[in-house]
């Protein structure tokens, strides 16, 4: 019969194969390092999908035939490559050093501060031009071969045409969430090279590989070519798009949402229970709703109010017709129709039909590590 010490002996197994777990990770931290040193000397992007999926499909298999869950190595060495990534980020390769100097316009932001830490960790020379600096501004934008705008969009077309000329082989950049309107300002006040940049992602990033820029061609796209040849070595996916393209997503991916996500949290607010009993009884996927919801709050109100205000002339007929599909609902429900209900879920079933089995398991392993970060609280 089994007694308290032989769990205590099994407990010292445990306790001795995590040391060694310990070890061997902080053994590959090291080596992970010594890469990233590699690829900052040979110019290597930081990320190689290829090289990831090999990898991940022989250690699967190796678990399989250990009888070790394959999944838990798949989840264990994607967190250790996350890992790496980070560490691999003190020294990056500069792909093209005929963008320094470099200014960034609003560069003591939130998105400017990211970029002019990363860029200067791939060798480039960083000057920031923001309200401090603005006495200095002709002499910061005088010998620029980039200028990178990092303000609010509502300050935007106010801040651009403010500049002094700048050199016609100045490569002008913006990183707005709109692309048509903000490229046609830059290309009125520059005669060089324009192009438009979407970061999908905000300045609390631990690290730039996976993460997806839009880029929409403004004029002499070749001059950008640098630009996103040192986007890809920071490991960054880029998806090439026409500005108005990129626009009508954006009201979809971003101002819609954005928009539901504002409206949901308010109704939140107005409610008789508070965040902590919601949380106390939330199943793991809603407990990762109210965590995007609670993100979005999390932000700078400016910030998001001008995002909803820059396209809601663009939106609003989506917004009627999102009402008009609430309504709808609504209606069923209180007819008690459920063959409608029915129907209309099949329909938008057939929208995801292509992905619902990648979504499924994507969606598996979020909703796992909610339930561990609620559970951890």
């Amino acid at each position: 019969m089994a007694t308290v010490n032989d769990l205590a002996v099994l407990r010292q197994g445990i306790d001795e194969c995590d040391a060694e777990l310990v070890a061997l990770l902080a053994k590959r931290n090291s080596i992970t390092e010594k890469i990233g040193a590699i690829k900052q000397q040979i110019g290597a992007p930081l990320h190689a999908p290829d090289r990831e999926a090999e990898l991940l499909a022989a250690r699967r298999q190796e678990a399989i035939k250990q009888d070790v869950n394959p999944e838990l190595v798949e989840d264990i060495l994607r967190r250790m490559m996350r890992e790496a990534y980070q560490n691999q980020q003190a020294a990056l390769a500069c792909t093209a050093k005929n963008l320094s100097p470099i200014v960034i316009v609003g560069g003591e932001g939130a998105m400017g501060q990211l970029f002019a830490k990363q860029l200067r960790r791939s060798g480039y020379e960083v000057r920031i031009l923001d309200k401090p600096q603005q006495p200095q501004t002709e002499a910061l934008l005088a010998d620029a071969k980039m200028v990178l705008i990092s303000v609010p969009i509502n300050a935007f077309e106010h801040v651009v045409r403010g500049l002094p000329k700048l050199n016609d082989d100045c490569l002008l950049v913006d990183i707005t969430s709109v692309k048509q309107a903000p490229l046609a300002v830059l290309k009125e006040v520059h005669s060089g090279p324009v192009v438009g940049l979407h970061p999908m992602f905000g300045p609390d990033i631990s690290h730039w590989v996976k993460q997806t820029v839009v880029v929409c061609e403004g004029r002499d796209h070749e001059v950008a070519q640098g630009l996103l040849s040192q986007l890809q070595v920071w490991g960054c996916q880029l998806v090439e798009l026409d500005a108005k393209k990129h626009d009508e997503a954006m009201q979809i991916i971003q101002v819609m949402r954005h928009l539901t996500t504002f409206v949901y949290g308010q109704f939140l607010a107005k409610q008789s229970h508070s965040l902590e009993e919601l949380r106390s009884c939330s199943s793991p996927i809603y407990q990762l709703e109210l965590m995007m919801v609670g993100r979005l709050f999390a932000q700078s109100p400016e910030l998001y109010s001008d995002i909803m205000l820059a396209q809601f002339d663009n939106v609003e007929t989506l917004l009627a017709s999102y009402q008009d599909t609430f309504a709808e609902t609504l209606s069923k429900l209180k007819a008690g129709d459920k063959a409608g209900l029915m129907d209309a879920f099949a329909s938008a079933k057939a929208y995801f039909s292509d992905a619902t089995a990648h979504f499924l398991t994507q969606s598996r392993c979020l909703l796992n590590k909610a339930n561990d970060a609620k559970v951890l609280d």
